[in-house]
């Protein structure tokens, strides 16, 4: 079995059934051969570095904390500062002394999954990398056998928080906000492949690494478990097999090597998880057998009249079904087994972008519907029998099909004009080098 560690904070909340329409106990783990662990060598008294390449945070303003500070900034981490907790240890709100900013305070847990590396590791990434969709880290403390890390406070948690196991009363993310969402991690994925010098390779993505700022603007946290990626001609990084179990890439669970399709992987089971509202990896409450959101789904996602089969009954049909085949098309491609098949995330944060043009709106679906009804109402003189409701069914069906035809055609121009202009700036700068 997969050595699966879960990160990242959320409160313990008791299991709820959920309806799972048609899940069947086909998940499996592979066992994990022994791979070369080629882990980057972080002394204890490692100084987080302040770069001066376009892609590190130029504006860094990393602060050492002393234990002191936090324990005041926490009321010396009392239970109703707390925000919730992983494998690493716990999570607590906190407000700093002096400039009264609300901070979320992340306390090591020296008994807990992650370790002195993981925590380095943490630190390092977040001292070099820059990114609306990334955490900002505010400063760490490591003093005696302490070690924190202090980041900014993101007022709406997780998006596990809103998209798993909702207590009563509480309402389901609407279609445009999942999209968002998915779209801005997206971005944050393909900044640390292909802006971030050298690139990163996330490794963990999942709802409970996704934090929520105002407006549910999404970005990632947990930076334990990221790696350099390949550089040169290497075309991957070999290494322990770490993650969290659903969202590991096959490849990389069986050998161990590790690439940028590793992170695209766990993209679309991401993407998945938001449009059906099921967990990667759950029990069927009817049968207590574990179930496999990807297996469950993939025979769902080979013909567009599955794919409302899909759809998170909690939507209740508010969403427009263009855009629904759309980010089926993306996930579909992102969970492809043979890992050089998937897109890269530059593309998928691209069909993610264009995805957020798409919005589910009310107001017009309902104007669309009411319109196509007047174009095909029989006249008051004649009588309305089958025949005149069947040819206006038809009518209807034939408009929808046109419609998806021409928004299918401006999705694939879009695409690749947005490519075309992509190679043509970099060979400009090829040439201006």
């Amino acid at each position: 079995m997969i050595d699966c560690l879960c990160f990242g904070w959320r409160k313990r909340r008791k299991y709820e059934k959920q309806d799972f329409h048609g899940f069947n106990d086909k998940c499996q783990s592979p066992k994990t051969p022994e791979a070369n662990e080629l882990e980057p060598n972080i002394e204890s008294n490692f100084n987080p570095p302040i770069g001066k390449d376009a892609s590190i945070n130029d504006h860094d303003k990393t602060r050492v904390f002393n234990y002191r500070e936090l324990a005041t900034a926490t009321r010396n981490f009392h239970p109703d500062s707390f925000l919730g907790e992983g494998g690493f240890g716990s999570v607590y709100r906190g407000k700093l002394l002096g400039t009264d900013e609300v901070v979320a305070v992340k306390k090591l847990n020296p008994t807990g999954l992650q370790g002195e590396k993981e925590f380095l590791v943490e630190v390092l990434m977040l001292s070099l990398l820059c990114h609306p969709n990334l955490v900002n880290m505010i400063g760490y403390c490591a003093e005696g056998t302490q070690r924190l890390l202090v980041l900014e406070y993101m007022s709406l948690g997780s998006l596990e928080d809103h998209l798993h196991d909702l207590p009563p009363g509480k309402k389901p993310l609407n279609w445009n906000t999942r999209v968002k969402i998915a779209a801005g991690a997206a971005k944050g994925i393909d900044y640390l492949h292909n802006e971030a010098k050298p690139p990163v390779i996330f490794r963990d993505l999942k709802p409970s690494n996704i934090l929520l700022d105002n407006d549910f603007h999404p970005k990632l946290s947990d930076f334990g478990l990221a790696k350099f990626g390949p550089v040169g001609d290497n075309s991957h990084v070999s290494t322990r097999v770490m993650g969290t179990r659903g969202y590991c890439a096959p490849e990389y669970a069986l050998t161990g090597r590790l690439t940028a399709k590793t992170d695209a992987y766990s993209f679309g089971v991401v993407l998945l998880e938001l449009i059906t509202g099921h967990k990667a990896v759950d029990q069927d409450p009817n049968t207590g057998k574990t179930v496999c959101l990807v297996e469950w789904a993939r025979p769902l996602l080979k013909d567009r009249k599955d794919h409302v089969q899909l759809v998170d009954p909690r939507l209740k049909g508010k969403f427009p079904k263009s855009a629904l085949h759309k980010a089926v098309e993306v996930a579909t491609m992102c969970l492809r087994e043979n890992a050089h098949a998937r897109p890269t995330m530059h593309e998928v944060a691209l069909a993610m972008d264009y995805l957020t043009s798409l919005k589910y709106e009310r107001r017009s679906c309902t104007l669309h519907s009411e319109n196509l009804l007047k174009e095909n109402k029989p006249q008051e003189n004649l009588p309305v029998d089958a025949k005149a409701r069947e040819a206006a069914k038809i009518s209807n069906l034939n408009f929808e099909r046109e419609l998806a035809i021409a928004e299918a055609k401006m999705w694939g121009e879009q695409w690749r004009e947005k490519r075309q202009q992509q190679r043509i700036d970099c060979n400009l700068d090829g040439i201006g080098r």
